[in-house]
């Protein structure tokens, strides 16, 4: 664990420096976190909404955390998390289908002020909401985080080798669509 981390945790149980630590801990992950989860969930709002509710287990849960792996590692596990139980929430909220909030989130990547169907990366966008939930996470993890597949298989729990299944066959998927739009 980088050394850095470590003094956060240290000073984070220590009630005199425990809100300096944690404010220590927000500025130096937020904003990666942050990027994370709005790939995911899409929305702006919906993405500060997941990650105040991630940094409050994080809040909750950083006493017990017990140093078995990066304090990224676990941060990455905790939103994660979050994005997926909001994906779920969302899809029970609205009693569709989950096919249904891919095209709602899709909707949202196109009516974006900046969006413009011959950049590559908004035809990117598209592709990844069109990638099951999974797939999604993978893909975002490993393309715009540059995660390692032993780092991700931590974050989400499973084999190295299902990881780089889902990650060829979303990166299929994708090449797939923007060759066909």
């Amino acid at each position: 664990m980088h050394t850095e981390d470590r003094a956060l945790l240290q000073q984070f149980k220590v009630a005199q420096t425990k809100e300096r630590a944690f404010t220590n801990l927000m500025k130096k992950y937020q904003e990666r976190l942050y990027w994370h989860i709005r790939r995911l969930v899409v929305e702006h709002e919906d993405a500060n909404d997941v990650l105040q509710n991630m940094f409050i287990k994080v809040w909750n849960g950083l006493e017990n955390f017990r140093e078995d792996s990066q304090l990224y590692t676990w941060l990455y596990r905790i939103a994660t998390n979050e994005c997926l139980s909001f994906l779920e929430q969302q899809k029970k909220r609205s009693a569709v289908s989950f096919e249904d909030i891919q095209e709602g989130l899709s909707e949202q990547v196109r009516a974006s002020d900046n969006f413009d169907a011959n950049k590559l990366e908004w035809k990117l966008q598209l592709a990844i909401q069109q990638l099951p939930e999974k797939q999604r996470v993978v893909f975002t993890l490993r393309y715009y985080d540059e995660m390692p597949y032993e780092e991700m298989s931590r974050v989400l729990e499973t084999s190295e080798g299902a990881l780089k299944a889902s990650y060829h066959h979303a990166a299929k998927k994708i090449e797939d669509f923007i060759k066909n739009h």
